[in-house]
């Protein structure tokens, strides 16, 4: 049966259908299989809603709106334009600019894509101009919008957290710390790089231009104080402070700034309506397919077959690691922690590791798979966003790739790297999902 419900999946993916369609028709075929005929139908369907019914999925619309209403207004403008302020006139100090916009933008959007919009449209032909080359201005974006992924609001973390019925919150703060190291990293090769390419340096803001920039980047950077101080604080569930995060930005662009009107939140909130609905029939049909295969015990049967039952936590972390990466590079990573956080499921409850650990880890590896070719999402967004061949966009990540998946060992060997900062924020008190 796994053979040819996995079978079917594969040709209809190669057909050209989006992924939503082999989901279905998979877990359609599985309830078929295992309950010969259309008896059980029903089930699916209730499977299927019973996907959907978390409360904490309302996060995902509502970061997804609040991101769209910022890419639309100054917000992602004003971040870049501080940073820019305090390193521009630094060697390599706009291609740091980039990297730290980017992880900024993450952490008010949650989203790979739209940071690579939000960010990149307006970094891209300033750098540029100043003498980077493009395939590293390309490789640069496209990777550092994998730490939107890790920093706060994660919406793979929040499909993970449902999934796994793990604290949201908790997964939150765990990406902090893999996230500011890969930001880390990023500026010290950012820096290498201009230094052997001699990439000149723009002209030094003067101080009084400094606090200007930060002055009009303050409303922006409620953002993160809403989300990560709301949550670590106890005055928000992740749940809550998306709401919050979406009146926050309606207050931002339509009041403060005047850059948005009725009709422009109206077209944002259509356009997110879209998103959100192929997310949530991703989720439900994700959510039979995954009672279909756990049903018919597949999962085990294809551990025991690679021999993961004998393996301690740091080899099954490895094996989910390699796992969640390889399909990233070739599916959509929602559909990818849908399909496979219940395949691992037991073995991760077997050998005794930390549910938060292992959620760090694996949207580490969906955000490096997210970027890395052939099929990275978004290495497709960029080529859309800034008109370029394909080769061209894939030809300066090959050093990102070497440092994120770096970050992912170190993690493995190192969890305090995700786990001291959620020690911290949750030792005294019950986390909030």
């Amino acid at each position: 049966m796994a053979a040819t419900i996995f079978s079917i999946m594969v040709v209809l993916l190669l057909l050209g259908f989006p992924m939503m369609i082999p989901l279905i028709v998979g877990a359609f075929v599985g309830f078929y299989s295992l309950f010969g005929g259309f008896g059980q139908l029903e089930t699916m369907v209730q499977q299927m809603m019973a996907g959907v019914r978390p409360a904490s999925l309302i996060a995902v619309p509502m970061f997804i709106f609040a991101a769209d209403i910022m890419t639309r207004g100054q917000s992602a403008g004003r971040l870049i334009d501080m940073v820019m302020s305090f390193v521009g006139h630094m060697k390599g100090g706009l291609a740091v600019a980039t990297a730290a916009a980017c992880t900024m933008f993450g952490a008010v959007s949650g989203s790979t894509q739209a940071t690579v919009v939000a960010v990149g449209s307006p970094l891209r032909p300033r750098m540029l101009k100043a003498g980077y080359k493009d395939s590293f201005v390309l490789a640069l974006i496209v990777n550092s919008s994998d730490i939107a992924f890790l920093i706060p609001p994660s919406i793979g973390m929040i499909i993970y957290g449902v999934v796994s019925n793990t604290s949201i919150a908790e997964l939150f703060i765990a990406g902090i710390g893999p996230g500011l190291l890969i930001l880390a990293l990023f500026s010290v090769y950012s820096v290498i790089y201009a230094y052997r390419h001699n990439v000149p340096t723009e002209e030094k803001a003067t101080w009084g231009e400094r606090a200007r920039a930060v002055q009009q980047a303050l409303w922006p950077l409620g953002f993160p104080a809403i989300i990560i101080g709301g949550i670590y604080g106890g005055v928000f569930s992740p749940t809550e402070a998306a709401a919050a995060c979406v009146l926050y930005a309606i207050f931002l662009e339509m009041i403060v700034f005047r850059e948005i009107d009725f009709a422009g939140i109206y077209e944002t909130a259509k356009s997110t309506g879209l998103i959100t609905a192929v997310v949530f029939i991703l989720v439900a049909a994700g959510a039979a397919f995954s009672w279909v295969i756990s049903f018919a015990q597949i999962p085990q049967a294809v551990l025991a077959g690679i021999g993961i039952d004998s393996m301690g936590p740091i080899g099954v972390l490895f094996v989910i690691s390699i796992a969640f990466f390889i399909g990233c590079m070739f599916v959509d990573p929602i559909v990818v922690i849908l399909v496979f956080v219940p395949i691992f499921a037991p073995v991760v409850d077997s050998v005794g590791l930390d549910p938060v650990l292992v959620g760090t880890v694996i949207t580490l590896q969906v955000a490096i798979g997210s970027a890395t070719p052939p099929f990275g999402c978004d290495i497709f967004t960029a080529i859309a966003v800034f008109k370029r061949p394909y080769m061209e966009v894939i030809r300066g990540t090959p050093p990102f790739i070497v440092m994120l998946l770096s970050v992912s060992v170190a993690l493995i060997f190192f969890p305090q790297i995700a786990l001291f900062l959620r020690d911290l924020a949750f030792s005294d008190r019950k986390s909030v999902v």
